[in-house]
């Protein structure tokens, strides 16, 4: 699913949000995060919001990851690849992991693909709590720069 089309959100109440799939949640978080639209993807976060970005950095808002990536790329989507459900601690929280992977250009204007992603989120009562990101674009940037070499697996390649 590549999440670069827009579609304009609809307003959801907290009754409607509450009985959502967290899978349908994330994902449409994740399309409006992507177009980039960070005030329609406010819809589907709790205001208790927090965001573990890559490198360990602490966000609250959508906005802020749409600002980090404005400066690492000059453009970046998620293809995403599979969506998994875990249920957490109680009927109305679950785990979802978003995985895929990233395809852009750096700010330079180089285009990529088939960097690695991995978001964990915890969707309470039909909203996004906490998020965590990881991917190989730090990896990506040192190869870039020189400083490592990357060694892709056979079957990655």
């Amino acid at each position: 699913m590549d999440l670069n089309m827009h579609t304009p959100a609809k307003k959801l109440d907290s009754q409607t949000q509450s009985s959502l799939d967290p899978c349908w949640v994330v994902n449409e978080y994740l399309r409006f995060v992507m177009i980039p639209d960070p005030i329609a993807a406010l819809r589907f976060v709790a205001p208790e919001m927090r965001i573990l970005f890559t490198g360990g950095r602490l966000m609250h808002q959508p906005a802020e990851c749409a600002a980090f990536n404005a400066s690492r790329y000059a453009w970046v989507k998620k293809r995403i690849e599979k969506t998994e459900l875990v249920q957490a601690s109680s009927s109305t929280e679950f785990v979802v992991y978003s995985l895929g992977t990233l395809y852009g250009a750096w700010p330079d204007g180089t285009l990529f693909e088939g960097n690695r992603y991995v978001d964990r989120y915890v969707v309470r009562d039909g909203l996004i709590t906490q998020l965590e990101v990881w991917n190989d674009s730090a990896e990506w940037l040192l190869v870039r720069a020189g400083l490592a070499t990357l060694d892709v697996a056979p079957d990655a390649a």
